[in-house]
């Protein structure tokens, strides 16, 4: 499954981050499983992109950017939340896809009991990371071994938008955040 997956990281990360919603990420850390379906995601190009992380170049904070295409880049936002990238690049080139949010799929229960709350479970970044229960120990692991995993989606159809990245101070015109509708679930909004 997951070589099959592997294919879909290939190309520019602007055309490869529409490509991860509808897909599934799933952690199986205690007290349970939890699986999302991916509905939000914004695209980072590394050295040609002022926004990403890479961009001056690698740094202790960012190593996991440069690694192979799969790896999962989590760092702490503002000191406070928890966020996640899929490396997309390959090694050398810190190219990502910040996972912006997502529709519970599994262990809504267990979500909701990290979260410490029943709606707007996973939708932004950080509380998609803390309903998964991602943290900084998944940093660098890969998303096809490892403990937070890429899985194939559900077959719905996806209605796909393209806007401005948000929470960004540099190259905000760029429209590399994408958005999706499920067919049958709600729209998972961005914070």
């Amino acid at each position: 499954m997951s070589r099959a997956l592997e294919s879909l990281l290939s190309g520019p990360v602007e055309d490869i981050a529409p490509r991860l919603l509808g897909l599934k990420l799933r952690t199986e850390f205690p007290p349970g499983p939890t699986e999302v379906v991916i509905t939000e995601v914004e695209a980072y190009a590394g050295w040609r992109d002022p926004a990403s992380h890479a961009y001056r170049g690698q740094t202790p904070r960012n190593v996991s950017m440069f690694g192979p295409s799969g790896t999962l880049y989590v760092y702490r936002s503002y000191g406070i939340h928890w966020c996640m990238n899929i490396v997309t690049g390959g090694y050398g080139d810190p190219s990502a896809v910040l996972l912006r949010g997502g529709v519970p799929a599994v262990g809504e229960l267990v979500m909701m009991e990290r979260r410490g709350r029943r709606t707007n479970i996973a939708d932004g970044p950080g509380k998609l990371t803390q309903a998964l229960g991602v943290s900084g120990r998944e940093d660098g692991t890969s998303v096809w071994d490892g403990p937070v995993r890429l899985t194939k989606g559900a077959s719905n159809h996806l209605t796909v938008e393209a806007t401005p990245r948000v929470g960004i101070s540099r190259a905000t015109e760029w429209r590399w955040r994408f958005v999706s509708t499920l067919a049958d679930q709600p729209s998972a909004q961005g914070s």
